[in-house]
């Protein structure tokens, strides 16, 4: 097979948690409007199955992702209209990542560069290799990193984002945890078991619990100070109502492991 008929984006499954990797490593993975299509149908189709409980994030090749594909973008630089669809397109996929009731972990090794770092940004937990870089480089090329800066921009603090935007310059795995764009930074060969540490942990947890705080807390971080404690208050006297609330604080007060219920809230 071809590397034009292989699939763009492959999927693998280990019990409950499902790996999407993003599969044009010979081009470090570009966001092309097919890509960013691929991606939407497969996030969509993990939504509504409730086998899956974390979904995996990783790429072929020897880096995360590059961004946008420039050569795609440069063959309709005078279409406005193809311009704007793209980034629509690219914004949805984005924000579907932190609308999917499963967690979602970024596997990042290499480059995460532009759109590939705000994709690492979007996901709920990142693992990075000692060796992955993270960029905003658009203004080297007179594209300013505008969409990328708005994920960036919600786990770095403002003027380390400016700094990636204005100098274009790349950091290193270690400066970005500092900087909390990633959770763990790793020897590329600790890179899976890094990853499976999460994965453990939270198939280990209620799924119903879990969609519902990942839902709430996306609700509540973007609202005023007073509005996000209703919302967050509304959730938590819904969470109470929950079967695994009630056999999670039972198993507690009895020493015993909980027994959560399949499934998750619709």
């Amino acid at each position: 097979m071809s590397t034009s008929e292989s699939p763009l984006v492959l999927r693998s499954q280990d019990g409950p948690v499902v790996t999407l990797t993003l599969n044009r490593g010979e081009r470090f993975n570009p966001l092309s409007s097919a890509m960013i299509g691929t991606l939407q149908n497969e996030l969509n189709a993990l939504a509504e199955d409730q086998a899956v409980r974390v979904v995996v994030l990783a790429s072929a090749g020897r880096g995360f992702c590059a961004g946008h594909d420039l050569r795609e973008m440069r063959a309709h630089a005078g279409d406005e209209t193809w311009q704007q669809r793209l980034f629509d397109d690219c914004s949805r996929m984005m924000v579907t990542l932190t609308r999917l009731p499963q967690p979602v972990i970024a596997r990042v090794h290499g480059i995460a560069t532009a759109a590939g770092c705000q994709l690492v940004a979007m996901c709920d937990l990142a693992v990075a290799s000692e060796s992955a870089t993270f960029a905003l480089p658009g203004v080297n090329i007179g594209v300013f990193c505008s969409t990328p800066a708005v994920g960036v921009a919600r786990n770095v603090s403002r003027k380390r984002v400016m700094e990636l935007l204005l100098t274009g310059q790349p950091i290193d795995a270690r400066a970005a945890h500092d900087w909390g764009l990633v959770n763990r930074v790793v020897p590329a060969d600790d890179l899976d078991a890094a990853v499976r540490c999460f994965t453990d942990l939270i198939v280990a947890r209620s799924a119903a619990t879990i969609a519902l705080g990942k839902r709430t807390f996306y609700h509540q971080v973007g609202e005023t100070l007073e509005r996000a404690y209703d919302v967050a208050g509304l959730a938590m006297a819904s969470n109470m109502s929950f079967d695994d609330a009630a056999e999670g604080i039972d198993a507690f007060l009895e020493r015993r492991p909980a027994v959560w219920r399949p499934g998750r809230p619709v």
